[in-house]
């Protein structure tokens, strides 16, 4: 018992992991491929490098969008814990700044992808 109250945040990290893993597992309208003995794409719509690429894209966008705003909304505490003191407000300006620029990677990261899959495709 001691294990598990001491891992508890290891055991439910694995679970966010195994379950989606494991109930993507199936072919979407068939059995699984274990079960029908073929070998089966693990991501069957997927044929070309550029639809991977979209569909890997869309997830981090999925995924990362809250997670920024969740760490403007903790730039804003930074700034009214600092109360006007210079090196907390350096602090949460930095944090900021860094903020920024992260998601301005991560949204320019679809523009870049959609260029140079054109200009791929041009070629």
């Amino acid at each position: 018992m001691n294990l598990i109250k001491k891992n508890l945040d290891k055991f439910i990290l694995m679970a966010y992991i195994i379950i989606p893993t494991v109930s993507f597992a199936q072919v979407k309208g068939g059995a699984p491929c274990s079960v029908s003995g073929k070998i089966c794409n693990p991501i069957a719509p997927i044929n070309t490098i550029q639809e991977f690429i979209q569909i890997f894209l869309q997830g981090v966008l999925r995924i990362g969008i809250p997670i920024l705003a969740l760490a403007i909304i903790y730039c804003g505490f930074l700034f009214v814990q600092a109360q006007g003191k210079p090196d907390e407000l350096t602090k949460a300006k930095d944090t900021l700044l860094y903020t920024l620029i992260g998601a301005a990677i991560l949204l320019g990261s679809w523009a870049i992808a959609i260029l140079i899959s054109e200009t791929v495709l041009a070629l």
